[in-house]
């Protein structure tokens, strides 16, 4: 009897031993079971992909002037449409730069990449294989829709549209690169503020204007200082707007034959809606500039026009706005 219970009790430590090894094993594949999801949302939040040995792009939502965007947060292939200056300063290289058959391109940036037409079909940028797309004002809800069939699309807010340097830090934080826009933004403000007064200095009180010579139609175009163009020369460098300037509601006014006289700046700057000042098809146009009434001016008198050309005078963006304060050391300054 001794022994049996002897026996009994083996048996059931025995017993005891196996329970707690079968638990231990099912307590691990729990465990292990409950840690695999959470891996797998690390992996996708991290931008891996966890089914194969490719990795796919992370991503984020940022919200622009239409809505909520998803957009890569490195991005890789970027078409700048309107844009590209800002690329450019923030040393990247867009896939295309916009053309447009009446205006040409945005020469001043020695951009070595394709041409997209902006009055053509959107659907050629998938030649291009965007992995990003930023557009400006230029481009409404309709033109926004069809450039995000293409890729994901970011439109500016209207409310930095009339600032190059919110512009400047709002693309650089779609591009994945902070750091670099505050460096550029405030390499530029200090280059303001030695122009300015070195402008003060030269030019002090008197007054400024700013002319193009639409060469499609031989007239003259005032800009106000509201323009995109040309309104910071006035706002940020401190250059003081002749009355008709400074009274102007709209970006710009085309002047009457009756109106030149009235436009008695102390100088005046002047450049070509399209082309160069050599161009063959603007001969006809450059006689605007030899008639009496233009000629009667005071600036013109006074040997104060400075003749600028056209590709960063039609950019208000912040590479040419410093292409346009070098421009004016050049011309304004001793």
């Amino acid at each position: 009897m001794v022994g049996l219970v002897k026996g009994f009790k083996g048996w059931t430590i025995i017993l005891l031993l196996m329970g707690l090894v079968i638990s231990g094993c099912s307590t691990n594949t729990a465990t292990n079971a409950e840690q695999t999801p959470a891996t797998e949302t690390e992996s996708a939040a991290s931008g891996e992909n966890t089914s194969g040995n490719e990795t796919e792009p992370a991503t984020r939502v940022v919200q622009d002037e239409f809505g909520d965007v998803t957009i890569p947060v490195q991005p890789q292939r970027i078409a700048g449409i309107y844009v590209e200056d800002y690329l450019k300063a923030l040393d990247i290289t867009p896939v295309v730069q916009w053309y447009n058959p009446m205006w040409g391109v945005q020469d001043y940036l020695g951009l070595d990449v394709p041409q997209f037409d902006t009055t053509g079909s959107i659907e050629a940028l998938l030649e291009y294989d965007p992995d990003l797309i930023i557009v400006d004002g230029g481009v409404d809800m309709e033109k926004y829709e069809m450039y995000s069939k293409v890729a994901p699309t970011y439109r500016l807010p209207e409310s930095v549209l009339q600032d190059s340097n919110q512009i400047l830090k709002t693309i650089a934080d779609v591009v994945g690169k902070p750091d670099k826009g505050e460096e550029v933004a405030t390499a530029f403000e200090a280059k303001i503020a030695d122009a300015k007064a070195k402008l003060q200095e030269a030019v002090g009180d008197e007054t400024v204007a700013v002319v193009r010579l639409n060469v499609n139609d031989d007239t003259l175009a005032l800009f106000g200082v509201k323009n995109r163009f040309t309104g910071f020369i006035y706002s940020e460098l401190g250059l003081t707007p002749h009355p008709l300037v400074s009274k102007m509601e709209e970006y710009q006014e085309i002047l009457s034959e009756e109106a030149v006289p009235q436009l008695d700046a102390d100088h005046l700057i002047v450049f070509p809606s399209n082309g160069e000042w050599s161009s063959p098809e603007n001969k006809e146009a450059l006689k605007v500039l030899d008639s009496k009434l233009w000629k009667s001016l005071p600036a013109v008198k006074n040997n104060q026009v400075y003749i600028m050309e056209r590709s960063q005078w039609q950019s208000g963006a912040i590479t040419a706005n410093s292409m346009k304060i070098d421009d004016l050391l050049e011309k304004m300054t001793p």
